[in-house]
């Protein structure tokens, strides 16, 4: 073979390699440009999550700190000024009402005492006097023995000696009712629960024994823990389950094992406008004296929620000007916006009581540039999209219809 042919040979195939390359960049821009069109009008339809309202649980529960109180507690503070002579019940013991707790020694009560009486039969020799003397008077006067004006000046000094023996006789009764507060008494059955007082302490009237720095505090404390009190501070959008009838289930640190029932007794009526709270209040049976005055408690509410009630994810939530409102999916996979009336809402999930039937394909996190009528691509989720602790937990309890 010549030269000339062999290079021949070699352009041709250097073409046909050349035209072969060009021929496969076309082809490949080609469906290049297919690819990323259909990657376009694939990317131009979103993928998302799909949920379905489930209904509520046929009852709302919630668990909130409480304190459990005595049916009746009362501090007890001296009324008269002494010294403590002694004290006959100390901490936890069972008292009926009436029984003595103490005995204050008040020398210088006794002495004022002592001089309110010698001024009490001053007063009545005074009176007694002044009524002879009016009496002899009134019958001169009736003889004309003695004038008009001296028989009206006897009759005065006759009832100005009368009201000064009833100020000494009210003066006496007062001395003997604050004798009579020298005993300090149990205002009604219950257990000492406090006792800040030790024989010679000082006491002042109406305020307890003072210390050391000068504050005062009572001198016992008496509870009534037949019955006790609990008082739960419940927040506002639970408020629709505090109702007679209602009981809570308690349980205590103490008593780990057992749980206490109470009874609704009352509701403020009112609500604390930093908490957002309101205040209520239980009865508890405690006939075998197991709980304590000041106990911590959690208290579980029980109470049958309304009917018609639905709960979705909290993040399936759309607010617009519109107000509230959830994006949902018809047959077609087209998006439409609802309005809905929401009810509690929690960080996992919201209850829905209005614009929501069981049938209707809802939107999870839907995009932000997600507008009505657009067209959208359900599907599943990754695994754990959705399954996340909360979100487990709100969905559990609607399983449990």
């Amino acid at each position: 073979m010549s030269v000339s042919r062999k290079g021949r040979i070699f352009i041709i195939l250097l073409v046909t390699v050349m035209v072969a390359d060009i021929g496969y960049l076309l082809v490949q821009r080609a469906r290049n440009n297919v690819r990323i069109q259909q990657d376009a009008a694939y990317s131009r339809v979103p993928d998302v999550a799909l949920v379905q309202p489930k209904p509520a649980p046929p009852t709302m529960s919630m668990t909130l700190p409480g304190t459990i109180s005595a049916w009746y507690e009362a501090p007890i503070y001296a009324q008269v000024s002494g010294y403590v002579k002694m004290w006959y019940r100390d901490y936890g013991a069972i008292v009926k009402k009436g029984d003595m707790l103490a005995e204050i020694n008040t020398p210088r009560l006794d002495a004022e005492y002592a001089q309110a009486q010698a001024d009490l039969k001053v007063a009545q020799a005074k009176y007694g006097l002044a009524a002879i003397t009016a009496t002899r008077w009134r019958s001169m006067g009736q003889s004309q023995a003695v004038s008009g004006q001296s028989v009206s000046v006897q009759n005065a000094n006759e009832q100005s000696a009368k009201a000064e023996l009833e100020a000494a006789e009210h003066k006496v009764a007062q001395y003997q009712a604050m004798i009579h507060f020298k005993s300090i008494e149990a205002p009604f059955d219950g257990v000492v629960i406090a006792r800040n007082i030790n024989v010679g302490d000082y006491v002042g009237a109406g305020s307890g024994s003072m210390n050391a720095n000068g504050t005062a505090s009572e001198l016992f404390t008496v509870a009534d823990t037949h019955a006790m009190r609990l008082f739960v501070s419940v927040p506002e959008t639970f408020s629709s389950m505090l109702r007679p009838g209602l009981v809570a289930k308690v349980s205590v640190p103490q008593f780990p094992n057992k749980v206490f029932d109470a009874k609704f007794l009352t509701v403020a009526k009112g609500f604390d406008p930093n908490t957002r709270t309101v205040v209520t209040e239980f009865s508890i049976d405690n006939a075998e004296q197991k709980l304590w005055p000041g106990s911590f408690a959690s208290v579980t509410l029980t109470a049958p929620a309304d009917k018609g009630i639905y709960t979705i994810p909290t993040g399936a939530l759309v607010f617009q000007e519109h107000g509230m409102q959830v994006a949902t999916v018809d047959a077609a996979d087209v998006t439409h916006y609802r309005n809905i009336t929401v009810g509690r809402m929690s960080d996992a999930y919201t209850e829905v009581s209005a614009g929501l039937s069981p049938s209707d394909r809802i939107i999870n996190n839907p995009p932000a540039d997600l507008m009505e009528g657009d067209k959208v691509r359900p599907v599943d989720p990754e695994k754990g999209y959705l399954s996340t602790p909360a979100a487990a937990g709100a969905a559990g309890e609607g399983d449990e219809e």
